[in-house]
C-alpha cells in the first residue's frame, strides 16, 4: 500500500474500536495535550499488527500520513511500525525521525522514536556525531532522543558516548530530561554496574536526585 492508503486501513480499523468513555480518561493522562480514541493497547496492536506487519515499503511517508491524523493513536500506530522495521530503515531517513520527534511532541512518541534513530545508528555508526551532537539542542525532546538513543545496546553501548551525552545534560532542570538521564544509566548498568556506580560517584555533586534515584535502583 503506498503512504496514503496505508493510514487509511489504520483509520478504518482503529475508528471502529473508539470508545468516547475510554478516551477522556487517557487524554487526561498526557494533560489533554491530545485528542484520543480510546483504544487500549493490546486492542490497537492486535488491530493493527497485520497491515504493520504487510506493510515493508514507504515506511517514514507512512509514518508521516499517520502522525497527521487528529488522534494519538495514530502516532503510536506510526511508532510501532517504524520500530518494527527499524532494521529496513536508511541512512536517509534519520532526518525525517527526527523532525517527527519535534511535531506533536511527548514522551509517550519520543522514546519509541529514540530507539529508532538509535537502531539506525546502530546500522550507519557514522551518524552517531550527528544524534550525539542533539545533546546541546535547545528542543528538549531532541536532547532526550540523545541521551536514550542507546537503550537496548546492552553490552553494545558506547560508555564514553552516553556519559558525555549525561554530563552535558546534568544540570538540567527540566524533568522529562533527569528522568531520561536516570533511565539511560540504569539500563547500562544492568550490563556494567561497575562503570556507573564510579561515574556516579565521580560526579555525584552534579547530578540531579531525581537522576540519582533513577541510575541507582539497581545498584
Amino acid at each position: 500500500m503506498n503512504p496514503g492508503q496505508f493510514a487509511s486501513a489504520v483509520r478504518t480499523e482503529l475508528e471502529q474500536l473508539s470508545d468516547s468513555d475510554l478516551a477522556r480518561p487517557m487524554a487526561a493522562y498526557m494533560k489533554g495535550q491530545f485528542a484520543f480514541l480510546g483504544i487500549k493497547t493490546p486492542a490497537r496492536r492486535a488491530a493493527t499488527r497485520p497491515l504493520i506487519s504487510a506493510q515493508s515499503t514507504d515506511l517514514v511517508a507512512c509514518a508521516q500520513a499517520l502522525w497527521e491524523l487528529p488522534f494519538r493513536e495514530y502516532q503510536y500506530v506510526a511508532c510501532n511500525l517504524l520500530q518494527r522495521r527499524a532494521d529496513m530503515l536508511p541512512r536517509s531517513s534519520l532526518p525525517s525521525i527526527l523532525k517527527l520527534v519535534t511535531q506533536k511532541s511527548w514522551w509517550d512518541t519520543v522514546d519509541p522514536l529514540s530507539k529508532v534513530a538509535g537502531a539506525i545508528v546502530m546500522n550507519f555508526p557514522d551518524l552517531a556525531a550527528r544524534v550525539d551532537g542533539l545533546a546541546t539542542h535547545s528542543n528538549m525532546w531532541l536532547r532526550r532522543v540523545a541521551i536514550l538513543q542507546q537503550l537496548g545496546y546492552g553490552k553494545r553501548t558506547n560508555a564514553d558516548r552516553l556519559f558525555s551525552i549525561c554530563l552535558a545534560n546534568a544540570t538540567d532542570p527540566e524533568f522529562f530530561i533527569r528522568k531520561s538521564i536516570g533511565w539511560a544509566l540504569r539500563e547500562y548498568a544492568r550490563h556494567d554496574p561497575a562503570a556507573v556506580r564510579r561515574f556516579l560517584k565521580q560526579h555525584h555533586e552534579t547530578f540531579s536526585a531525581l537522576t540519582l534515584r533513577e541510575a541507582g535502583k539497581h545498584l
